[in-house]
């Protein structure tokens, strides 16, 4: 009986882990080189854990389990709880600001479809601890610029995709205005967040059930319409005196610095993007395809709150994370995904069954810290050579009895086809001297 992968996760063969490698290995280059560490956790946690960061409800979209000693425990489905967790641990020791990358293997209980799975990799960026406000909009722009970075690395164009940028704050301060309750703030968020998957109707069907003014959903409803910073201003009629002013200066300066790192073309102010999280306390944005046949490319924005919340004290902080999974249909939609072909700088051939001096010169050669390879092929040497062509190999060391009678090696270059007898000696000699 066959035994069938659990549904919604995925078997990497080698030609689907060398695709897995490409994105990971590109989102740890750019990572570093903007100036992010690395960390990991373990991937399970206490189930109270999560449960504080987003309620009881989270326990039906993740997988739960007791332990022997009868403790609640849950595969992460997230990182973030994890670094909240491991900063508040070290938090009088840690520098600051803290900027700290991860790729996790993430699982979450979900009904798999297009673009989302139970199983898949997230990259993740955090900046922690930056407590001017100048300089927080700044470390916001910088989370995005490092995400626009990366897309930009693979091949997207600002006609392939737009960063979303809105804010969780105007918004709470524009429902305020409107005498919105402040326990209605909540469930408006989940429905707003909802707009752009729902009809019109449906949606504002929605809105009126946890808003019954119909003026109320109206001008909601304008306000989810703007598309510019200066219309904005003028719909809210943000005053400085009101205290709501900050907020809105929050997006617009954020918006001022993406211009100046050279990425405006990229960004787009739009209030529809809410995120359905409740720890957002600010700047929040997502990635899309411009074409919109695509779940978020990624998501993320500003958590105030999250580090006292879970015990430690309240320190700024923004984030980003990006799954695997709807990167790589954009990718490979667009003809962008190139992962990296195995290559081999040996391949050693022989000519009759001498196989032990072949394996000889194999491990002679990965002992020097070359990649080589032999065939377990009983075959001619034509055979030999298309498995050297095969698997990519630079150059081809050929054997035979007359060469090992005379302590030499044939060697051939696989791209030109030119081939020169030498030396054993002298080759591993020659070799060694280029290593050093």
């Amino acid at each position: 009986m066959k035994i069938p992968p659990v549904k919604g996760t995925r078997d990497f063969y080698p030609q689907d882990m060398a695709v897995r490698n490409w994105i990971i290995d590109g989102w740890k280059k750019v990572s570093v080189r903007n100036g992010f560490e690395e960390y990991d956790g373990p991937i399970f946690e206490y189930l109270k854990m999560f449960q504080l960061k987003s309620g009881d409800e989270i326990v039906e979209q993740l997988f739960s389990l007791k332990d022997r000693g009868g403790r609640d425990l849950a595969i992460r489905p997230e990182i973030t709880p994890t670094l909240a967790r491991m900063v508040n641990q070290k938090i009088n020791s840690l520098p600051r600001p803290i900027k700290w990358f991860s790729v996790p293997r993430l699982c979450r209980a979900e009904r798999p479809q297009r673009g989302r799975l139970r199983e898949f990799f997230q990259w993740n960026i955090d900046i922690i601890g930056v407590e001017d406000g100048l300089k927080k909009n700044l470390a916001d722009a910088e989370v995005i610029f490092t995400t626009v970075d990366y897309l930009r690395k693979v091949g997207l164009t600002d006609k392939d995709i737009k960063v979303k940028i809105s804010s969780r704050e105007v918004l709470a301060n524009y429902l305020r205005s409107l005498d919105v309750p402040e326990d209605k703030l909540e469930p408006i968020y989940v429905v707003l967040d909802k707009k752009n998957k729902l009809p019109s109707e449906t949606f504002e069907q929605m809105l009126g059930e946890q808003v019954p003014d119909n003026k109320i959903v109206n001008k909601i409803v304008d306000f989810m319409s703007v598309d510019s910073i200066p219309q904005l201003e003028e719909l809210v009629k943000i005053k400085s005196e009101s205290g709501e002013y900050s907020a809105y200066l929050d997006i617009k300066m954020v918006l001022d610095n993406l211009t100046m790192m050279g990425i405006k073309d990229f960004c787009v102010y739009d209030p529809s993007i809410v995120r359905g999280l409740a720890y957002y306390t600010g700047i929040v944005f997502e990635v899309h395809d411009t074409a919109g046949e695509l779940r978020a490319i990624c998501g993320g924005g500003r958590y105030d709150n999250l580090l006292r919340d879970f015990g430690g004290p309240a320190i700024p902080a923004t984030g980003m994370g990006m799954g695997d999974c709807v990167l790589e249909i954009l990718l490979r939609e667009k003809g962008l995904l190139k992962p990296e072909p195995r290559e081999l700088d040996y391949f050693v051939a022989c000519i009759g069954f001498i196989g032990e001096e072949a394996w000889r010169i194999v491990a002679k050669l990965r002992s020097m810290g070359y990649s080589a390879a032999f065939s377990y092929k009983a075959g001619n040497l034509s055979k030999q050579l298309k498995e050297a062509s095969a698997q990519k190999a630079e150059k081809c060391i050929i054997i035979g009895q007359e060469e090992i009678e005379e302590g030499k090696i044939k060697v051939k270059d696989m791209a030109t086809g030119q081939q020169k007898k030498i030396d054993e000696d002298k080759f591993f000699e020659e070799l060694k001297s280029e290593s050093k």
